[in-house]
């Protein structure tokens, strides 16, 4: 049987929820045809977890001992949310040391993580997009100017960030500068984009033996202001 690390975890705050989702993935293999491992993949500790019980892996092939037997794996099922396993860099590694993988290529990863860069993209390539404004913690923050150019309300987002940690919605502009802050928490860039009312969906995508299959159109319906961190989990 195939051995298949289930990769989890992340560097940011993300990781608590990256585990819960390791565990679902893990929980509903097909023990007939895969060997499945839990590998927990943290800032300063990357180990597999064999019924309680932490082996280090060693980076230079992906691997782990385990009474004196070296498992290697075939293919590793990426579910860290965050960095490293949604900005391209646990992706490019995998390429590296030739390790197959389900997540899309570095490149693609890494792009689309930095919305900024991903809304540049875009907008070059005709798709209508947001008005936004581009903070960093250098920048110098005039509140009369974001809302003259992106309105109100308005969204306040870490740049690079996923499961809306650190975003914000904002009705009025005094509130602006708190969630400013809150964003700049997670993400040492922010982007502030004007608010687009509409029916929001979400879509996946999957290229499975070679061919492209989309999958079913989720309409995202919140009981909260937007679909954010508590809505979501």
């Amino acid at each position: 049987m195939k051995n298949v690390a289930i990769v989890m975890g992340g560097y940011s705050d993300e990781y608590k929820i990256s585990l819960k989702s390791g565990e679902t993935i893990f929980k509903h293999v097909d023990l007939e045809k895969y060997h499945p491992y839990k590998v927990v993949i943290l800032k300063n500790d990357w180990y597999a977890d064999v019924d309680g019980v932490h082996y280090p892996i060693c980076k230079s092939d992906f691997s782990f001992t385990i009474n004196d037997k070296k498992v290697v794996f075939d293919v590793a099922f990426n579910i860290i949310h965050g960095t490293p396993g949604e900005d391209g860099m646990i992706q490019a590694y995998f390429d590296v040391i030739g390790i197959s993988h389900t997540s899309c290529p570095f490149y693609e990863s890494a792009l689309t993580f930095n919305k900024k860069d991903t809304l540049a993209v875009l907008e070059k390539q005709g798709y209508p997009v947001a008005k936004s404004v581009f903070l960093n913690q250098n920048s110098a923050i005039d509140v009369d100017e974001i809302v003259e150019k992106v309105g109100l309300p308005c969204f306040v987002k870490p740049n690079r960030a996923g499961s809306s940690l650190g975003a914000s919605k904002v009705e009025n502009k005094e509130d602006l500068p708190k969630a400013i802050d809150f964003a700049f928490g997670e993400d040492k860039d922010i982007l502030i984009e004007s608010f687009l009312d509409g029916t929001e969906v979400s879509v996946g995508v999957v290229d499975f033996t070679g061919k492209i299959e989309v999958l079913g159109i989720t309409e995202i319906v919140s009981h909260n202001s937007f679909f954010d961190y508590e809505a979501k989990y």
